[in-house]
């Protein structure tokens, strides 16, 4: 049997989607695609796989991208699933531990990427709203309410980025203890 869900998680909560995906894998729900907000679950044997998910350097589609996938698979992950540059693979739990992560400095890097990411989204937000509204006041437009979203979009994305800014700290902190 299969079941889609639909869940809007953003994009600096990636951390608490994955462990939601881990959960209904531990409740017998495994996840075999993904979508933009777009879930698709099979039942599968409680707490079989293991899903890890990775935002890629680039695109999915790339040489260094399929190298890297492949050399994933050929540790026993599969891929489940990719939206953008994000990518969902799985791995039998019998197999044992699988973290895509696992030394500071590749969690670290990874979250630098994601960092990069949301803040050249918050930039372009900016920009296009910042050019939007004043556009509008040049022309005696009324509000520009498009304008308006693209700012407010900016302003979210601050919020997360900086959480992620907080999370990065404590890895960085973490990894010096342990040096």
């Amino acid at each position: 049997m299969r079941k889609t869900m639909y869940k809007a998680i953003l994009v600096w909560n990636f951390d608490k989607e994955e462990k939601w995906l881990n959960e209904m894998a531990a409740k017998g729900w495994c996840l075999v695609s993904v979508g933009f907000c777009k879930y698709e679950f099979a039942e599968c044997e409680p707490g079989a796989y293991k899903i890890c998910m990775q935002l890629l350097n680039q695109d999915i589609k790339q040489p260094e991208s399929q190298q890297y996938i492949a050399f994933l698979e050929s540790t026993g992950a599969e891929q489940v699933g990719a939206f953008q540059r994000w990518v969902y693979f799985r791995k039998k739990a019998a197999d044992g531990e699988f973290e895509l992560f696992s030394d500071y400095p590749s969690r670290i890097r990874h979250l630098s990427h994601i960092i990069h990411l949301i803040a050249t989204v918050i930039g372009c937000n900016w920009l296009i709203g910042i050019c939007n509204v004043l556009l509008a006041t040049f022309n005696g437009s009324p509000l520009n309410y498009i304008g308006i979203a693209n700012l407010v979009i900016g302003i979210g994305g601050l919020i997360g980025l900086s959480r992620l800014f907080q999370k990065r700290k404590l890895l960085e902190q973490d990894g010096q203890v342990f040096e």
